[in-house]
């Protein structure tokens, strides 16, 4: 069951803000410090799920496709050229060395650190080399999955 409130803008300070019914904050299980989202669809609580956790999630879901879509070598080919263009650029860092030794193992090895669980492939998937090989289309759609 869908509720609608009307709440009122008022002056806060130099801002603006809004007042949200007790009966309100107590639905969406609310509280002092907790966030809202705030949309053109509307107002909405955050998630209460941590979102560190949310985009682990995503770049390993990422990861995943990109392994079912490519071969070892496509991945391969792109996170080097990724890798050459970042230190063209002055954006390297120590997890880019790491990366470029990763893939000069084995597939299996390759494969196995882009989709694994452990604490070292996740740490290594927030800086994911072979971005870019999927769509932007997929990209919007693996979005919306998490």
């Amino acid at each position: 069951m869908s509720l609608a409130i009307q709440v009122t803008i008022r002056r806060v300070g130099n801002s603006h803000g809004v007042l949200l019914p007790k009966s309100l904050l107590e639905r969406w299980k609310l509280g002092v410090g907790d966030f809202l989202i705030a949309s053109d669809e509307g107002l909405v609580p955050a998630p209460k799920q941590n979102l560190h956790l949310l985009l682990d999630d995503l770049k390993l879901v990422i990861s995943m496709e990109v392994v079912s879509r490519f071969s070892a070598a496509e991945i391969r080919k792109k996170s080097r050229a990724n890798l050459a263009r970042w230190k063209k650029q002055g954006t390297w860092g120590a997890v880019f060395e790491e990366w470029r030794d990763v893939l000069k193992c084995d597939d299996q090895t390759l494969i196995r650190t882009m989709i694994g669980r452990d604490d070292r492939s996740n740490r290594l998937r927030q800086s994911m080399p072979y971005v870019g090989l999927l769509p932007k289309e997929v990209m919007g759609a693996l979005r919306e999955k998490i």
